[in-house]
């Protein structure tokens, strides 16, 4: 989709770049566009913010650079290195350094083991196991960095609460020390004041020990609390990214804005404006439409957006858009 490569705001070459990625899933019903032509960029020790409807593609973002699934076409490079095919030692140096929280911690906990071994494993995959005792030191680390007691790790994950596994879920990630987590959702089954805890427990290990973040979430304010970037994306598509002030201060995207304006507020009462809001469904990805996909939602569109597909155009400043009247 992109005519131009991703801005970031420092002049390095990224940490994890995708270009022009596409996925798609076969289905009985048809090939489902999870993403096509995607273009993003995390920069060493930066925060990028993904953001999006439910089924826009997001977390396939996710499993795609991590290499869980595997690109259609497209490349997929982290830290210069093109990991578009790699297996093997190349495959398992990016496990490594690129970890992720899932949205689901109970799903991705085995529920035999224990706690303690949970956190074990990527030593022991990775061949960093040492003694048992330096094997209890970094557990115990682990678990008192995300805020749970290290004799916590005899207990097993039924014995813990939703946020607490999610902790858990963070606490693995960080074993390796790696270079950039993906964190899919991760503060979403939090309550609130826990989450503050989290989210300012991610900054300070970003600040700590340099660690990037691709962070998605369904929540703009804790993605304007927690990224350097915003990638705004819509049916498997990025139709907005730039710096966190200028889309946040001024989106250029229909869809960004919409968005925007559909975050609750404090006081509703005193918000004079009308807030235009977003209407209908997305479409479907197993059938999207022609030209811009977000046209047939969009109150601005032209024939031109019902009949070309825009390009990511650059907007000044890092800021990119794809609309034909933005």
């Amino acid at each position: 989709m992109s005519a131009l490569p991703v801005t970031l705001t420092t002049a390095e070459t990224p940490l994890l770049q995708l270009s022009r990625a596409v996925k798609h899933y076969p289905t009985a019903g048809g090939v489902v566009h999870a993403l096509d032509g995607v273009d993003l960029a995390v920069g060493h020790g930066e925060t990028l913010g993904l953001v999006g409807e439910s089924g826009c593609g997001k977390s396939t973002v996710a499993r795609v650079a991590l290499r869980l699934v595997p690109l259609d076409s497209g490349q997929l490079h982290f830290d210069g290195q093109d990991l578009s095919h790699a297996g093997g030692a190349a495959l398992r140096d990016l496990r490594a350094r690129l970890q992720m929280v899932f949205q689901d911690p109970y799903a991705s906990l085995n529920p035999r083991a224990t706690i303690g071994r949970v956190l074990r494993e990527p030593l022991i995959v990775q061949g960093r196991a040492g003694s048992a005792a330096e094997q209890r030191e970094q557990v115990a680390w682990a678990l008192a960095r995300v805020g749970l007691s290290p004799d916590m790790a005899e207990r097993h994950p039924h014995e813990f609460s939703g946020g607490q596994r999610q902790r858990i879920g963070i606490a693995r990630a960080l074993m390796l020390r790696p270079a950039m987590i993906v964190c899919d959702e991760a503060v979403s089954a939090l309550d609130v004041s826990v989450r503050a805890q989290v989210l300012n427990l991610l900054l300070g290990l970003r600040e700590e020990f340099g660690v990037a973040y691709l962070f998605i979430s369904h929540d703009l304010g804790v993605v304007r609390h927690m990224a350097d970037r915003i990638a705004v994306m819509y049916l498997g598509q990025v139709v907005e990214q730039g710096p966190r002030d200028r889309v946040w201060g001024a989106p250029l995207h229909p869809y960004t804005r919409a968005l925007m304006a559909a975050m609750p507020v404090a006081r509703p009462q005193a918000v004079r404006a009308p807030r235009a809001l977003l209407q209908g469904d997305p479409p479907n990805p197993i059938d999207p439409p022609a030209g811009c996909r977000f046209h047939p939602r969009c109150p601005l569109a032209a024939a031109q957006c019902r009949a070309e597909a825009p390009l990511l155009r650059d907007a000044g400043d890092g800021h990119q858009v794809a609309c034909h009247l933005a």
